[in-house]
């Protein structure tokens, strides 16, 4: 039997056990864990949020609105108090209280989490009574509340139980039983989940609130194959695809069987260069790194030519980019996001200036499964690169593993993908860009850098409550991370979503579809 025949007969059984509002939905990867509090991964995160929910949460313009906390009010700038949200469940039916919110936070940073920048900022949590918590605050917190919405609460009676008090420690390939279960009060219950495969959700009918849409059941698919993906979509085996290769987009949108919606996505795609290190692993240079000059760094963004990968692998659907956060994110600018022209011969002088007129050879780590044309745009890249001297020997992997040996810093040259969860730059700079200090700040910077002025003007927006002011330390931070090459952007993506003309569900610039909101007939 054939991948694609086998596929159909997975998706016609899922449907005629979960119902007839099933619906199928099928992206490039996987998640990589159901521990909602161990990676900061943005379709893991959007699983996840499937089961579990925060204090806070997102509507569909992304303003901030009430989740399990029905108002927060301030008794001090670092005084904020939560009132819980009474009769709401756990899925095994167990009530969720105040302990819940502070083992939860107390969960969150610890140090095996990867989401402990939604923690930023909070110094401790108060159990007032059984639906009244305070958090007491570091400082003036002017996104604290976008924060929260990535702050899922876990049931304390449950991880206990199951010996999951601390979060899974994903880059040491922990496995727990949070990691293949979960316990949360949202939505959808996840029943069942096999990793590369298939997971599998119902609706939760105790839920607190009541859905939009009328969907009972989701079965998500991770399939790698770009043909394999439209094959099932074409077929009728799916009925949401959420990574399109841009070569099949216009074909998808002939269809009369079918709609494509699209839009721009909060995440930009770059490389990340290790550039504190003495010597970088598996360079022909040795006893240096070249990384650690400017000039190396602005030669490798200078040969990129970010218009050809728009157009002839990207169809369009992208955005070349100069800075770190994409344009639906506050404290973006068109003019901070000005791309420079490529230019070989400026790049090769650079070089020479730099003391490698002869180029070097270093290695480069790409995702595979991940990003729209991650090994295409890599491929291309070392062909650009060796225009001027520097051979990336390319290596690709699947994210998860790519992932964990970012986090082990094993990869001195590497793609990477952010998100900005919060649309607002902060969180870039502050978890990417800021040093890495063994706390929130910096947390996800898996390629060393560190700028002393990136990292002032960090500590400075995190307590500016003026709007002006805190919006000039941010894009003063991004323009600063742009002229010192920091990291080397490509570009922001922009994501068309295709479905069957029965399917509505609403365009989301990050990447998350809600089932929730959907409707299928």
């Amino acid at each position: 039997m054939s991948k694609l025949a086998t596929l159909a007969t997975a998706l016609l059984l899922a449907a005629n056990l979960a119902g007839a509002n099933t619906l199928r939905w099928a992206a490039q990867n996987d998640v990589q864990t159901l521990d909602p509090h161990s990676q900061n991964h943005s379709a893991t995160a959007t699983i996840t949020g499937y089961a579990y929910e925060g204090l806070t949460r997102y509507t569909e313009k992304f303003d901030v609105e009430p989740a399990l906390a029905t108002k927060w009010t301030y008794v001090t700038p670092t005084q904020l108090r939560f009132d819980l949200r009474r009769g709401v469940k756990f899925h095994d039916g167990t009530p969720f209280t105040a302990d819940d919110v502070v083992f939860s936070l107390q969960r969150i940073k610890h140090p095996a989490s990867n989401m402990i920048i939604y923690a930023s900022g909070i110094k401790e949590v108060k159990k007032i009574d059984s639906h009244t918590v305070d958090f007491i605050l570091d400082g003036p917190n002017p996104v604290l509340t976008r924060n929260l919405t990535y702050v899922r609460i876990m049931s304390k009676a449950w991880a206990q139980k199951n010996r999951n008090e601390n979060p899974q420690d994903f880059k040491a390939k922990e496995d727990t039983y949070a990691s293949r279960n979960a316990m949360g009060t949202g939505p959808f219950r996840i029943t069942g989940w096999t990793p590369d495969q298939k997971l599998t959700m119902v609706a939760n009918k105790d839920w607190w609130d009541k859905p939009s849409g009328n969907i009972s059941a989701v079965t998500y698919l991770p399939i790698k194959s770009d043909a394999t993906r439209v094959a099932a979509l074409l077929s009728g085996d799916l009925d949401l695809l959420t990574d399109l290769p841009p070569q099949d987009v216009a074909k998808l949108k002939a269809d009369p069987r079918l709609k494509v919606i699209d839009g721009p996505e909060n995440r930009t795609i770059f490389f990340a260069l290790d550039a504190s290190s003495d010597e970088i692993k598996g360079s022909s240079v040795k006893g240096k790194n070249p990384f650690k000059d400017r000039r190396v760094r602005e030669a490798l963004s200078i040969a990129i030519d970010r218009e050809a990968i728009k157009r002839s692998l990207m169809r369009g659907l992208s955005i070349p980019a100069a800075v770190m956060v994409a344009p639906v994110t506050y404290g973006w600018s068109a003019e901070l996001d000005t791309v420079a022209k490529p230019d070989v011969a400026r790049a090769k002088q650079l070089l020479a200036d730099a003391g490698y007129a002869e180029g070097f050879e270093v290695p480069l780590a790409c995702p595979n499964d991940r990003y729209v044309n991650d090994e295409e745009i890599c491929q291309a890249v070392v062909a650009m690169w060796a225009r001027i001297g520097v051979k990336a020997r390319l290596t690709t992997q699947p994210m998860t593993q790519h992932s964990a040996a970012m986090q082990r810093f094993e990869l001195p040259l590497y793609m990477y993908g952010w998100g900005v969860t919060t649309f607002d730059a902060q969180y870039t700079l502050q978890d990417i860009v800021h040093t890495k200090t063994g706390g929130v700040d910096g947390k996800g910077n898996f390629s060393r850098v560190s700028d002393a002025k990136v990292d002032a003007l960090v500590q400075q927006m995190k307590v500016e409550t003026d709007v002006p002011k805190r919006l000039a330390l941010m894009q003063e931070a991004l323009k600063r991370t742009r002229d010192e090459f920091l990291f080397i952007p490509i570009h922001h993506q922009v994501r068309p979503w295709a479905m069957r003309a029965g399917v509505t569900i609403p365009h989301s610039a990050n990447d998350a579809p809600q089932a929730k909101w959907a409707t299928v007939k």
